[in-house]
């Protein structure tokens, strides 16, 4: 069957508001929709875990109930008696059996066309062990598959094997062992936390090995290969984090969390870009993917909405992508994440601030969050409760940007799940896992895990502080939002000079009676602001970022304009914006870390360029439309609180 002959193809609504919930109905809410799969009447079936942890069906028309499990938990029985704990894989057999990795319970379970579910496999807690099927063990399996005779084959995530259920009930081992990479005989084959399986039509299996960033290949005869992987230190590799994956008779199609994409591989290698690569087509984490006739179905978890990909004509208005702007917070009840929670903390660090890098670029990119001072060693608590959902929850092992991701929270600087001597903190939740050469590598958070509020994470690195970011459904928005027990700021930013350049980014400096000379016609004006920010509490040398900049043209006397009744707040950090280039858009030149490491950062707003709701753009003042004569710029500086800067705001000109 011949598939998507229009480059890119695009992605159409299928369900889903964007809120991470639960309703069934039209429109449906999903909570952490992972696995999918359709169903030969056109059903499509969604493991929707999270909160939810049922199994839902979306008809032909788009409305979605819930086809079996209730309450979270393992049981088996009719459709409103079973039960699921983070639901991920799906497949579906020619009869419309389903098939389910039930993830949290370490288990493969079998469900009904009537919704019945029957476990078939593991269901005993996690391990690592062949056998029958009560007595076989998986480790967290996030991949399901099914052939044509009745095998089941798992993605056995955090065993990092692939195993098979025979028809009679018995698990073997077909390939893998300690987490690696390597090719060759299935005895001798390493993968590295594999989270999607497909069988193809010439029943090979493919694997999506998801660490190795990695597309693997089982021959019928055992042996294994790659098909294409991407290097570690390439940021910009097509696939740096594949997690779900189908076969036809010509290509596997691959779903790449990264960077929000479907992906066609051909059987020679060849890469194709089918949806994903203009960016407003780029999804939060698509998980998994089925084939639809000759479409596809594809889930983003993190925004809670499920897509049909096509190449037909592409409508007028495109799809809403990403979480829904007003999806709720975390509840985080005011906590901070050092003790004592319901206490002050000084804030450090403020989302939007720009930072540079060890290769000489002051403005390489955004501050992605809200930092809290603690020292070195301070334990490290949860502000919410909340359950981990990306397979890979943990980064960055022994450096300064080690991190956790739990829900819809992100905290970095910290030994995750390690106390200050480098011990396990809880065995269960945080495994720590060797290299080769037997030393510590990582720390394993299997997805599915749970955390309640207040619980250590970890405890603070040499950075001596922590990161707090939001990410899944609520991704990118700012910190501040979720409100922190005792925080107060009466202290109004300060700004230390303001510039207007010209179009040729000259800058103005002719002065007559303390009026700054701007020509009509130099072209679009810039202007620049160093700015900076303090809350209640921080030490003198301390510098935060704004919030919030723009300006307002006012007569000389300093009363509104008719064309300028308000100020043009032109840069907002509300949301975090996703363009590589933002941070030389919205600050200028000699911005940020001048000397990379050094304590202070400069903030030179370019406050004529645009950043609203994550959205930026350049921008210029068009002093042409305004008649020669004398004027008043305003800056308007602001930050979280809402306390804005009196001095140094106004700059008297004379338009000529």
């Amino acid at each position: 069957m011949h598939r998507f002959a229009q480059d890119p193809a695009h992605l159409a609504l299928l369900a889903g508001d964007g809120v991470a919930g639960f309703r069934d109905g039209s429109p449906a809410r999903f909570s952490d929709p992972w696995g999918i799969a359709v169903a030969a009447d056109g059903r499509v079936f969604v493991a929707d875990a999270g909160d939810n942890d049922r199994i839902r069906v979306i008809d032909r028309t788009g409305r979605s109930e819930t086809f079996s499990g209730s309450v979270s938990g393992l049981a088996d029985g009719p459709a409103g008696v079973g039960r699921f704990d983070t639901p991920s894989g799906l497949a579906i057999d020619t009869d419309g059996t389903l098939y389910v990795a039930d993830t949290g319970n370490d288990a493969i379970r079998r469900i009904d066309p009537k919704g019945a579910v029957t476990t078939i496999a593991g269901g005993h807690g996690p391990g690592d062990r062949d056998g029958a099927g009560h007595d076989a063990r998986f480790n967290g399996p996030l991949g399901v598959a099914v052939d044509g005779h009745g095998n089941v084959y798992v993605a056995d995530t955090y065993n990092h094997r692939i195993r098979r259920i025979d028809a009679s009930g018995t698990v073997t081992t077909i390939a893998g062992g300690a987490p690696g990479y390597q090719d060759g005989a299935a005895t001798q084959a390493r993968f590295d936390t594999p989270c999607s399986l497909a069988i193809g039509p010439d029943g090979s299996i493919w694997v999506a090995d998801t660490r190795n960033r990695a597309i693997r290949r089982i021959a019928p005869d055992g042996t294994v290969s790659t098909l294409a992987q991407s290097s570690r230190e390439d940021d910009d590799a097509p696939l740096r984090r594949p997690l779900g994956i189908v076969a036809d008779a010509d290509a596997v199609y691959v779903t790449e969390a990264v960077h929000g994409r479907v992906l066609r591989y051909g059987y020679d290698g060849t890469l194709r870009v089918l949806t994903g690569e203009e960016g407003n087509q780029a999804m939060r984490q698509p998980a998994s993917l089925a084939f639809d006739g000759n479409r596809l179905v594809v889930t983003d978890a993190a925004s809670a909405r499920i897509y049909r990909v096509d190449d037909a004509p592409a409508p007028a208005l495109p799809a809403p992508m990403g979480p829904a702007p007003d999806a709720p917070l975390p509840v985080t009840e005011g906590r901070w994440p050092i003790a004592p929670q319901d206490a002050w903390h000084e804030i450090v660090g403020v989302l939007g601030e720009v930072r540079g890098n060890d290769k000489g670029e002051s403005r390489d990119h955004l501050h992605g969050g809200l930092d809290v001072r603690a020292d070195v060693g301070d334990e490290v608590h949860a502000i919410a409760d909340g359950k981990v959902s990306d397979p890979l929850s943990t980064w960055g092992f022994g450096k300064l940007n080690e991190g956790l991701a739990i829900d819809r929270i992100d905290y970095i600087h910290m030994r995750v799940g390690r106390n200050a001597r480098g011990q396990s903190l809880d065995p269960k939740r945080f495994v720590i896992l060797a290299g080769d050469d037997g030393k510590p590598e990582r720390v394993q958070v299997r997805r599915g895990t749970r955390f309640h509020a207040g619980e250590v994470l970890g405890t603070v690195n040499a950075m001596a502080h922590t990161h707090l970011s939001l990410t899944g459904n609520v991704a990118n928005r700012n910190a501040f939002s979720l409100g922190f027990t005792g925080f107060v700021d009466h202290i109004p930013p300060t700004i230390d000079a303001v510039e207007l350049r010209d179009a040729a980014g000259t800058v103005l400096r002719t002065k007559v009676a303390n009026r700054l000379i701007v020509p009509r016609n130099a072209g679009g004006i810039q202007i620049a602001v160093e700015a900076w920010d303090q809350v209640d509490g921080n030490l003198a040398r301390r510098r935060l970022g704004l919030y919030a900049i723009g300006y307002q043209v006012l007569a000389a006397d300093g009363t509104p304009l008719p064309a300028f009744g308000a100020a043009r707040m032109n840069i907002v950090f509300d949301v975090l914006p996703e363009d590589d280039d933002a941070a030389r858009v919205i600050y200028a030149p000699d911005s940020g870390e001048t000397v990379h490491g050094s304590a202070r950062t400069r903030f030179i707003y370019a406050a004529t360029h645009v950043l609203r709701h994550g959205d930026v753009g350049d921008g210029a003042w068009d002093a042409s439309v305004f008649p020669p004569g004398d004027y008043l710029i305003r800056i308007v500086a602001s930050d979280w609180s809402g306390n804005l800067a009196e001095r140094r705001r106004d700059v008297a000109i004379t338009l000529r």
